[in-house]
């Protein structure tokens, strides 16, 4: 059965190394939840798409190897130099998971734009197919957010899918401009109100409702940034449901 609605899970989170390698991960429990969410049943199928990175192959090699001998069922779509299927969209449309890694959500946008990704996307979102992703796989779904997609120094990004009517910021607590750059475009008008998160947090969102937000460890959290009337902007802190733990 799909989801009972359109959702999105859109995170700083997804995958924990087992520290016996660069190229050894395993899932974090972000995954369980949407299988749950899914309605997946036993074996959920788990597409990874990573045009992010250009489809850099070791991130396949990570995905493959993190999903090992677990209950999901992994597939992923390439889309260098071709699309390793033949048909994009009745693949997409099989799976119960679509999860998007990080990298430059730039470029992301802009490959899948010249394929036709948002139409056959967008479809499978509105079927119950649950999309998620993170970082640039965050961002995509939103107006925009801050991106690295240009350089190092983080510059502001407002192509977006817009799906979500509002700005993301990721990586809140972990690197240094990304909290003032999200608090400037926000109190400028470059973006509207925008939800951030920590490492290890996920914004699960119900059609365009911010459900909640959930973690994977403790002390982390999720933010909404609102432009008041006076041009400053107002941080709310949004604590996190603990997810339970996955088996190491």
């Amino acid at each position: 059965m799909p989801a009972s609605e359109p959702t999105i899970v859109a995170s700083s989170m997804g995958f924990f190394s087992r520290h016996r390698g660069p190229w050894d991960a395993r899932p974090s429990q972000l995954f369980d939840l949407m299988a749950e969410l899914a309605q997946a049943g036993e074996a959920p199928r788990v597409c990874y798409l990573n045009q992010a990175v250009g489809d850099q192959p070791t991130s396949f090699t990570v995905f493959y190897g993190a999903f090992a001998g677990t209950r999901f069922r992994p597939s992923h779509l390439a889309l260098y130099p071709m699309p390793n299927v033949e048909d994009i969209r009745a693949h997409l449309l099989g799976q119960d998971i679509i999860w998007v890694g990080g990298g430059s959500v730039a470029n992301l946008c802009a490959v899948w734009r010249a394929h036709g990704l948002p139409d056959i996307l967008r479809e499978c979102w509105e079927a119950g197919v649950v999309l998620g992703g993170v970082s640039a796989g965050s961002i995509c779904w939103h107006l925009g957010g801050a991106t690295d997609s240009y350089g190092p120094t983080l510059r502001p990004f407002t192509d977006g899918l817009g799906w979500l009517p509002y700005g993301n910021g990721v990586h809140y607590d972990s690197e240094d401009q990304r909290r003032p750059l999200m608090h400037r475009l926000v109190a400028d008008g470059t973006l509207p109100t925008s939800h951030c998160t920590d490492d290890g947090v996920g914004l699960i969102y119900r059609g365009t409702r911010l459900a909640e937000a959930v973690a994977d460890r403790e002390g982390v959290a999720a933010y909404e940034l609102a432009r008041a009337e006076d041009g400053t902007v107002r941080e709310t802190r949004i604590e996190p449901r603990l997810l339970p733990a996955r088996p190491a």
